[in-house]
């Protein structure tokens, strides 16, 4: 995987940190990114066993690994990374100076 699906992952983690969110809410909140990649990546996380899905139509939500991680990313989050481009998803993360 590249660096931009790294970072699209790192991203779904951080908004899932706030509580459980459903595919289209999740999407929605992450500037209406491609439902490809937003599945995909929720593929990969679940395979890594840090996020899980209640239900057929259930909403997305991180274990108790993915809450772990996301614990100790959160210095990285408030700190050294703020979200930046054009709402499309082409640029999500970019390191503020």
């Amino acid at each position: 995987m590249d660096l931009l699906g790294q970072r699209w992952m790192l991203r779904v983690i951080w908004k899932l940190e706030s509580g459980p969110l459903g595919f289209l809410d999740l999407r929605r909140r992450m500037g209406n990114c491609s439902s490809n990649m937003l599945s995909a990546r929720l593929q990969q996380l679940q395979s890594a066993g840090l996020t899980t899905k209640n239900g057929p139509r259930g909403a997305y939500e991180l274990t108790t690994e993915g809450a772990l991680l996301a614990e100790s990313l959160q210095p990285l989050w408030s700190e050294q990374w703020t979200p930046t481009g054009d709402g499309n998803g082409r640029i999500p993360w970019r390191p503020t100076r």
